[in-house]
Protein backbone atom coordinates (compact mmCIF):
# COMPACT_ATOMS: atom_id res chain seq x y z
CA UNK A 1 0.00 0.00 0.00
CA UNK A 2 2.78 2.80 0.97
CA UNK A 3 4.20 2.18 -2.91
CA UNK A 4 1.27 2.26 -4.17
CA UNK A 5 -0.52 5.31 -2.90
CA UNK A 6 -0.08 8.64 -3.29
CA UNK A 7 -0.77 11.39 -0.50
CA UNK A 8 -4.64 12.33 -0.19
CA UNK A 9 -5.43 9.19 -2.18
CA UNK A 10 -9.13 8.51 -2.36
CA UNK A 11 -8.99 5.39 0.54
CA UNK A 12 -7.22 8.12 2.65
CA UNK A 13 -10.77 10.13 1.93
CA UNK A 14 -12.68 7.30 2.47
CA UNK A 15 -11.99 6.45 5.74
CA UNK A 16 -11.77 10.43 7.21
CA UNK A 17 -15.14 10.16 6.08
CA UNK A 18 -16.19 6.96 6.91
CA UNK A 19 -15.02 8.39 10.58
CA UNK A 20 -16.67 11.40 10.67
CA UNK A 21 -20.25 9.80 10.52
CA UNK A 22 -21.92 9.26 13.75
CA UNK A 23 -22.03 5.74 15.28
CA UNK A 24 -23.85 4.87 18.48
CA UNK A 25 -20.78 4.11 20.31
CA UNK A 26 -18.95 7.24 19.16
CA UNK A 27 -21.78 9.64 19.62
CA UNK A 28 -19.90 11.80 21.86
CA UNK A 29 -17.51 12.12 19.21
CA UNK A 30 -20.10 13.63 16.70
CA UNK A 31 -21.80 15.56 18.65
CA UNK A 32 -18.55 17.50 19.22
CA UNK A 33 -17.72 17.71 15.61
CA UNK A 34 -20.87 18.87 15.08
CA UNK A 35 -20.36 21.91 17.43
CA UNK A 36 -17.30 22.16 16.21
CA UNK A 37 -18.78 23.05 12.52
CA UNK A 38 -21.65 25.27 13.98
CA UNK A 39 -19.64 27.03 16.06
CA UNK A 40 -17.26 27.71 13.10
CA UNK A 41 -19.76 28.59 11.05
CA UNK A 42 -21.55 31.19 13.15
CA UNK A 43 -17.88 32.10 13.93
CA UNK A 44 -17.76 33.46 10.29
CA UNK A 45 -21.00 34.42 9.86
CA UNK A 46 -21.16 36.76 12.72
CA UNK A 47 -17.50 38.01 11.81
CA UNK A 48 -18.75 39.03 8.38
CA UNK A 49 -22.12 40.69 9.45
CA UNK A 50 -20.39 42.59 11.94
CA UNK A 51 -17.65 43.70 9.59
CA UNK A 52 -19.76 44.60 6.75
CA UNK A 53 -22.45 46.80 9.25
CA UNK A 54 -19.12 48.79 10.77
CA UNK A 55 -18.07 49.63 7.18
CA UNK A 56 -21.51 50.63 5.86
CA UNK A 57 -22.20 52.62 9.27
CA UNK A 58 -18.60 54.36 8.46
CA UNK A 59 -19.15 54.82 5.11
CA UNK A 60 -22.84 56.02 5.63
CA UNK A 61 -21.61 58.31 8.26
CA UNK A 62 -18.58 59.81 6.60
CA UNK A 63 -20.61 60.45 2.68
CA UNK A 64 -23.36 62.21 4.65
CA UNK A 65 -21.20 64.04 7.27
CA UNK A 66 -18.96 65.56 4.54
CA UNK A 67 -21.62 66.53 2.13
CA UNK A 68 -23.38 68.30 4.16
CA UNK A 69 -19.89 70.24 5.80
CA UNK A 70 -17.72 69.54 2.72
CA UNK A 71 -14.36 68.30 2.43
CA UNK A 72 -12.47 72.01 3.18
CA UNK A 73 -14.01 75.11 4.75
CA UNK A 74 -12.49 78.38 3.93
CA UNK A 75 -13.29 80.98 6.29
CA UNK A 76 -11.85 84.42 7.03
CA UNK A 77 -9.98 85.22 10.18
CA UNK A 78 -11.34 89.07 10.82
CA UNK A 79 -14.97 88.36 9.94
CA UNK A 80 -16.93 87.54 6.56
CA UNK A 81 -15.28 86.85 3.19
CA UNK A 82 -16.54 89.81 1.11
CA UNK A 83 -15.06 88.86 -2.66
CA UNK A 84 -15.68 85.62 -2.24
CA UNK A 85 -16.77 85.22 -5.98
CA UNK A 86 -12.84 86.28 -6.43
CA UNK A 87 -11.91 84.03 -4.27
CA UNK A 88 -14.35 80.53 -5.51
CA UNK A 89 -12.62 81.45 -9.08
CA UNK A 90 -9.27 80.85 -7.65
CA UNK A 91 -9.68 77.34 -5.53
CA UNK A 92 -11.71 76.20 -8.60
CA UNK A 93 -8.94 76.77 -10.94
CA UNK A 94 -6.63 74.05 -9.06
CA UNK A 95 -6.78 70.69 -10.54
CA UNK A 96 -8.77 67.65 -7.78
CA UNK A 97 -11.17 70.75 -6.76
CA UNK A 98 -15.18 69.22 -7.88
CA UNK A 99 -16.64 72.67 -6.08
CA UNK A 100 -16.25 75.90 -4.22
CA UNK A 101 -19.57 76.47 -2.67
CA UNK A 102 -20.27 80.43 -1.07
CA UNK A 103 -22.65 79.90 2.49
CA UNK A 104 -24.42 81.92 4.82
CA UNK A 105 -24.43 79.42 7.84
CA UNK A 106 -26.05 80.62 11.22
CA UNK A 107 -28.13 79.03 14.46
CA UNK A 108 -31.23 80.04 15.19
CA UNK A 109 -34.57 79.37 17.37
CA UNK A 110 -37.19 77.90 14.73
CA UNK A 111 -40.72 77.78 15.90
CA UNK A 112 -44.25 76.63 14.32
CA UNK A 113 -47.53 74.85 15.69
CA UNK A 114 -46.37 75.16 19.02
CA UNK A 115 -43.26 73.63 19.08
CA UNK A 116 -39.25 75.44 19.19
CA UNK A 117 -35.81 74.28 18.94
CA UNK A 118 -32.99 74.96 17.70
CA UNK A 119 -31.83 74.56 13.78
CA UNK A 120 -28.79 75.30 11.51
CA UNK A 121 -29.92 77.77 8.71
CA UNK A 122 -27.41 77.34 5.67
CA UNK A 123 -27.99 79.97 2.86
CA UNK A 124 -27.03 79.22 -0.50
CA UNK A 125 -28.10 80.17 -3.79
CA UNK A 126 -31.11 77.82 -5.89
CA UNK A 127 -27.77 76.54 -8.70
CA UNK A 128 -25.88 75.53 -5.28
CA UNK A 129 -28.36 73.48 -3.50
CA UNK A 130 -29.01 71.60 -6.87
CA UNK A 131 -25.76 70.45 -7.46
CA UNK A 132 -25.83 69.11 -3.61
CA UNK A 133 -27.47 65.64 -5.07
CA UNK A 134 -27.26 64.51 -2.24
CA UNK A 135 -30.04 66.65 -1.13
CA UNK A 136 -31.43 67.85 -4.41
CA UNK A 137 -32.45 64.62 -5.35
CA UNK A 138 -34.32 63.89 -2.01
CA UNK A 139 -36.48 67.10 -2.73
CA UNK A 140 -40.29 67.00 -2.16
CA UNK A 141 -42.21 67.45 -5.40
CA UNK A 142 -41.94 71.14 -6.33
CA UNK A 143 -39.45 72.59 -3.83
CA UNK A 144 -36.86 74.04 -6.36
CA UNK A 145 -39.88 75.69 -8.48
CA UNK A 146 -40.63 77.50 -4.86
CA UNK A 147 -37.06 78.09 -3.29
CA UNK A 148 -36.65 82.19 -4.65
CA UNK A 149 -37.04 85.47 -3.21
CA UNK A 150 -37.17 86.27 0.70
CA UNK A 151 -39.54 84.30 2.18
CA UNK A 152 -38.90 80.46 1.36
CA UNK A 153 -37.32 77.62 3.11
CA UNK A 154 -36.40 74.14 2.33
CA UNK A 155 -36.51 71.77 5.58
CA UNK A 156 -35.74 68.60 6.86
CA UNK A 157 -38.60 66.13 6.80
CA UNK A 158 -37.93 65.40 10.74
CA UNK A 159 -38.43 68.71 11.39
CA UNK A 160 -41.13 69.14 9.46
CA UNK A 161 -42.52 66.10 11.28
CA UNK A 162 -41.79 67.44 14.46
CA UNK A 163 -43.70 70.38 13.82
CA UNK A 164 -46.52 69.21 11.80
CA UNK A 165 -45.69 71.47 8.83
CA UNK A 166 -46.17 70.84 4.96
CA UNK A 167 -45.01 72.93 2.39
CA UNK A 168 -47.09 76.02 1.99
CA UNK A 169 -47.30 76.41 5.49
CA UNK A 170 -44.91 78.56 7.78
CA UNK A 171 -42.40 78.78 9.71
CA UNK A 172 -40.64 81.26 11.96
CA UNK A 173 -37.22 81.76 13.05
CA UNK A 174 -35.37 83.79 15.56
CA UNK A 175 -32.10 85.21 15.04
CA UNK A 176 -30.23 86.07 18.23
CA UNK A 177 -28.23 89.22 16.43
CA UNK A 178 -30.93 90.98 14.80
CA UNK A 179 -31.59 94.83 14.07
CA UNK A 180 -29.15 97.29 16.10
CA UNK A 181 -31.92 99.46 18.20
CA UNK A 182 -31.03 102.81 20.67
CA UNK A 183 -31.48 99.92 23.07
CA UNK A 184 -29.43 97.58 21.95
CA UNK A 185 -29.09 94.48 19.51
CA UNK A 186 -32.58 92.84 19.11
CA UNK A 187 -33.80 89.67 17.34
CA UNK A 188 -34.83 89.43 14.51
CA UNK A 189 -37.87 87.65 13.95
CA UNK A 190 -39.36 86.30 10.61
CA UNK A 191 -41.90 84.03 9.38
CA UNK A 192 -40.68 81.79 5.77
CA UNK A 193 -43.01 80.04 3.76
CA UNK A 194 -41.98 76.20 3.43
CA UNK A 195 -41.24 75.43 -0.53
CA UNK A 196 -40.52 71.90 0.19
CA UNK A 197 -38.57 69.13 2.39
CA UNK A 198 -35.73 67.38 1.95
CA UNK A 199 -34.73 63.76 3.82
CA UNK A 200 -31.15 62.74 3.33
CA UNK A 201 -31.21 59.95 5.76
CA UNK A 202 -29.59 61.04 8.31
CA UNK A 203 -31.75 61.72 11.56
CA UNK A 204 -29.63 65.04 12.70
CA UNK A 205 -29.54 66.97 9.48
CA UNK A 206 -33.06 65.85 8.43
CA UNK A 207 -34.02 67.46 11.97
CA UNK A 208 -31.92 70.52 12.32
CA UNK A 209 -31.08 72.14 8.35
CA UNK A 210 -33.04 74.59 6.80
CA UNK A 211 -32.16 76.46 3.74
CA UNK A 212 -32.92 79.59 2.46
CA UNK A 213 -31.71 81.30 -0.85
CA UNK A 214 -28.50 83.20 -0.26
CA UNK A 215 -29.26 86.57 -0.89
CA UNK A 216 -31.91 86.41 2.00
CA UNK A 217 -29.68 84.68 4.31
CA UNK A 218 -26.97 87.58 3.82
CA UNK A 219 -29.66 90.02 4.82
CA UNK A 220 -31.56 87.85 7.49
CA UNK A 221 -27.63 87.35 9.15
CA UNK A 222 -26.87 91.03 8.30
CA UNK A 223 -23.42 90.01 6.39
CA UNK A 224 -24.19 92.54 3.98
CA UNK A 225 -22.39 91.18 0.52
CA UNK A 226 -20.68 89.00 2.05
CA UNK A 227 -20.31 85.16 3.27
CA UNK A 228 -18.92 83.64 6.09
CA UNK A 229 -17.75 80.38 4.70
CA UNK A 230 -15.83 78.82 1.38
CA UNK A 231 -17.60 74.72 0.96
CA UNK A 232 -14.74 72.92 -1.01
CA UNK A 233 -15.41 69.47 -2.16
CA UNK A 234 -11.93 67.71 -4.03
CA UNK A 235 -12.14 64.28 -5.64
CA UNK A 236 -10.32 62.29 -2.80
CA UNK A 237 -11.46 63.03 0.89
CA UNK A 238 -9.00 61.17 2.21
CA UNK A 239 -6.33 63.61 0.75
CA UNK A 240 -8.28 66.95 2.11
CA UNK A 241 -5.09 68.06 4.35
CA UNK A 242 -2.56 68.11 1.16
CA UNK A 243 -5.82 69.59 -1.12
CA UNK A 244 -5.86 72.22 2.06
CA UNK A 245 -2.11 73.09 1.61
CA UNK A 246 -2.83 73.97 -1.96
CA UNK A 247 -5.61 75.98 -1.33
CA UNK A 248 -3.95 78.12 1.05
CA UNK A 249 -1.09 79.14 -1.15
CA UNK A 250 -3.42 80.79 -3.39
CA UNK A 251 -5.63 82.65 -0.36
CA UNK A 252 -4.58 85.69 1.29
CA UNK A 253 -3.06 84.99 4.51
CA UNK A 254 -5.96 86.70 6.84
CA UNK A 255 -8.26 82.75 5.77
CA UNK A 256 -8.28 80.27 7.59
CA UNK A 257 -8.54 76.98 5.82
CA UNK A 258 -9.59 74.00 7.30
CA UNK A 259 -10.12 70.15 6.59
CA UNK A 260 -12.94 67.42 7.69
CA UNK A 261 -9.89 65.89 9.17
CA UNK A 262 -9.18 68.94 11.28
CA UNK A 263 -12.94 68.32 13.35
CA UNK A 264 -14.12 64.49 12.58
CA UNK A 265 -10.64 62.45 12.55
CA UNK A 266 -11.45 61.83 16.48
CA UNK A 267 -14.99 60.43 15.56
CA UNK A 268 -13.72 57.94 12.72
CA UNK A 269 -11.17 57.04 14.53
CA UNK A 270 -12.80 55.49 17.43
CA UNK A 271 -15.24 53.88 14.92
CA UNK A 272 -11.83 51.93 12.33
CA UNK A 273 -10.62 51.15 16.71
CA UNK A 274 -14.01 49.62 17.27
CA UNK A 275 -14.03 48.01 14.19
CA UNK A 276 -10.79 46.52 14.96
CA UNK A 277 -11.65 45.51 18.66
CA UNK A 278 -14.28 43.40 17.46
CA UNK A 279 -12.60 41.59 15.01
CA UNK A 280 -10.38 40.60 17.48
CA UNK A 281 -13.59 39.73 20.39
CA UNK A 282 -15.23 37.82 17.56
CA UNK A 283 -12.23 35.75 16.62
CA UNK A 284 -12.70 34.09 19.94
CA UNK A 285 -15.26 32.40 18.60
CA UNK A 286 -13.88 30.82 15.99
CA UNK A 287 -10.85 30.14 18.00
CA UNK A 288 -13.26 28.41 20.90
CA UNK A 289 -14.12 26.31 17.43
CA UNK A 290 -10.92 25.12 16.59
CA UNK A 291 -10.64 24.16 19.92
CA UNK A 292 -13.51 21.78 19.81
CA UNK A 293 -12.04 20.22 16.72
CA UNK A 294 -8.76 19.19 18.45
CA UNK A 295 -10.74 17.68 21.39
CA UNK A 296 -13.27 15.87 18.88
CA UNK A 297 -10.28 14.34 17.06
CA UNK A 298 -8.12 13.59 19.59
CA UNK A 299 -10.99 11.55 21.25
CA UNK A 300 -11.42 9.76 17.92
CA UNK A 301 -7.97 9.08 17.30
CA UNK A 302 -8.43 7.33 21.24
CA UNK A 303 -11.30 5.32 19.81
CA UNK A 304 -9.97 4.44 16.51
CA UNK A 305 -6.42 3.14 17.93
CA UNK A 306 -6.99 -0.40 16.79
CA UNK A 307 -8.23 0.86 13.41
CA UNK A 308 -5.16 2.74 13.49
CA UNK A 309 -2.95 -0.13 14.39
CA UNK A 310 -4.83 -2.51 11.50
CA UNK A 311 -3.99 -0.18 8.86
CA UNK A 312 -0.23 0.20 9.65
CA UNK A 313 -0.09 -3.43 10.00
CA UNK A 314 -1.82 -3.32 6.48
CA UNK A 315 1.08 -0.88 5.01
CA UNK A 316 0.05 2.18 5.53
CA UNK A 317 2.22 4.98 6.06
CA UNK A 318 2.55 7.42 9.37
CA UNK A 319 2.00 9.84 6.71
CA UNK A 320 -1.10 7.86 5.21
CA UNK A 321 -2.62 7.89 9.18
CA UNK A 322 -1.88 11.65 9.23
CA UNK A 323 -3.86 12.96 6.38
CA UNK A 324 -6.41 10.60 7.18
CA UNK A 325 -6.80 12.68 10.85
CA UNK A 326 -6.16 15.70 8.62
CA UNK A 327 -8.56 15.35 5.95
CA UNK A 328 -11.49 14.67 8.75
CA UNK A 329 -10.38 17.60 10.73
CA UNK A 330 -10.00 19.61 7.87
CA UNK A 331 -13.65 18.73 6.39
CA UNK A 332 -15.50 19.93 10.08
CA UNK A 333 -13.30 23.54 9.51
CA UNK A 334 -14.00 23.77 5.43
CA UNK A 335 -17.70 22.64 5.43
CA UNK A 336 -17.86 25.26 9.05
CA UNK A 337 -16.51 28.50 6.75
CA UNK A 338 -18.71 27.35 3.52
CA UNK A 339 -21.48 27.54 5.74
CA UNK A 340 -20.94 30.47 7.64
CA UNK A 341 -19.74 32.35 4.43
CA UNK A 342 -23.50 31.84 2.43
CA UNK A 343 -25.32 32.92 6.27
CA UNK A 344 -22.95 36.21 6.27
CA UNK A 345 -23.71 37.12 2.45
CA UNK A 346 -26.88 36.39 2.50
CA UNK A 347 -26.84 38.05 5.83
CA UNK A 348 -25.23 41.10 4.44
CA UNK A 349 -27.56 41.18 1.05
CA UNK A 350 -31.07 41.45 3.09
CA UNK A 351 -30.07 42.85 6.47
CA UNK A 352 -32.45 45.95 6.23
CA UNK A 353 -35.69 43.31 5.57
CA UNK A 354 -34.32 41.00 8.05
CA UNK A 355 -34.61 44.36 10.52
CA UNK A 356 -37.87 45.50 9.42
CA UNK A 357 -39.16 41.35 9.99
CA UNK A 358 -37.75 41.55 13.34
CA UNK A 359 -39.48 45.24 14.18
CA UNK A 360 -42.63 43.75 13.09
CA UNK A 361 -42.64 40.59 14.78
CA UNK A 362 -41.07 41.97 17.98
CA UNK A 363 -42.69 45.25 18.05
CA UNK A 364 -39.49 46.36 19.20
CA UNK A 365 -37.29 49.79 17.08
CA UNK A 366 -33.92 48.08 16.24
CA UNK A 367 -31.48 50.51 15.13
CA UNK A 368 -33.40 53.44 16.45
CA UNK A 369 -32.47 56.62 13.94
CA UNK A 370 -32.84 58.96 16.55
CA UNK A 371 -30.17 57.53 18.27
CA UNK A 372 -27.73 55.89 15.35
CA UNK A 373 -28.34 59.04 13.07
CA UNK A 374 -29.01 56.86 10.25
CA UNK A 375 -32.74 55.67 8.80
CA UNK A 376 -31.72 51.91 7.61
CA UNK A 377 -29.14 49.72 8.65
CA UNK A 378 -26.08 50.22 6.21
CA UNK A 379 -23.95 46.85 5.40
CA UNK A 380 -21.11 46.89 2.88
CA UNK A 381 -19.05 44.30 2.52
CA UNK A 382 -15.60 44.48 1.81
CA UNK A 383 -13.91 41.75 -0.32
CA UNK A 384 -10.50 42.43 1.93
CA UNK A 385 -12.39 41.65 4.97
CA UNK A 386 -14.19 38.68 3.82
CA UNK A 387 -11.28 36.98 2.62
CA UNK A 388 -9.24 37.58 5.56
CA UNK A 389 -12.23 35.71 7.78
CA UNK A 390 -12.09 32.47 5.99
CA UNK A 391 -8.59 32.63 5.82
CA UNK A 392 -7.94 33.17 9.41
CA UNK A 393 -10.92 30.35 9.85
CA UNK A 394 -9.44 27.71 7.69
CA UNK A 395 -5.86 28.80 9.42
CA UNK A 396 -6.99 28.09 12.94
CA UNK A 397 -9.14 24.79 11.43
CA UNK A 398 -5.40 23.69 9.60
CA UNK A 399 -3.35 24.30 13.14
CA UNK A 400 -5.97 22.57 15.12
CA UNK A 401 -5.88 18.94 12.98
CA UNK A 402 -1.65 19.05 13.17
CA UNK A 403 -1.78 17.84 16.98
CA UNK A 404 -4.34 15.13 16.75
CA UNK A 405 -3.36 14.24 13.35
CA UNK A 406 0.42 14.14 14.11
CA UNK A 407 -0.86 11.57 17.65
CA UNK A 408 -2.29 9.20 15.10
CA UNK A 409 0.41 9.04 13.08
CA UNK A 410 2.47 8.10 16.22
CA UNK A 411 0.81 5.57 17.23
CA UNK A 412 2.64 2.40 18.01
CA UNK A 413 0.61 -0.57 16.49
CA UNK A 414 1.79 -3.30 18.97
CA UNK A 415 0.61 -0.76 22.08
CA UNK A 416 -2.31 -0.43 19.96
CA UNK A 417 -3.65 -4.11 19.59
CA UNK A 418 -1.91 -5.11 22.81
CA UNK A 419 -4.67 -4.03 25.01
CA UNK A 420 -7.63 -5.03 22.31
Amino acid sequence: MASKTRPFAPFEWMIALRYLRPKRKEAFVSVISIISLVGIGLGVATLIIVMAVMNGFRHELQSRMLGFQGHITVRGDYGNITDYDAVAARIRALPGVVSVTPTVDGQVMATASGVSGGVQVRGLTPESLKAFTMVSKSLSDGAMEHFHGGDSVIIGSRLADQMRLVPGMKITLIAPRGNITPFGVTPRVKSYRIAGTFNVGMSEYDRLFVFMPLEEAQDYFNTGDSVNNLVVMVKDADQAGTFANAIAKVLSPTMRVSTWLDTDSTFFTALQTERAVMFLILTLIILVAALNIISGLYMLVKNKSADIAILRTMGATRGAIMRIFFVAGMSIGVLGTATGFAIGVLFCDNIESIRQFLMRMTGVSLFDPTIYFLSHMPAQMDPNDVIAVVVMSLSLSFLATLYPSWRAASLDPVEALRYE
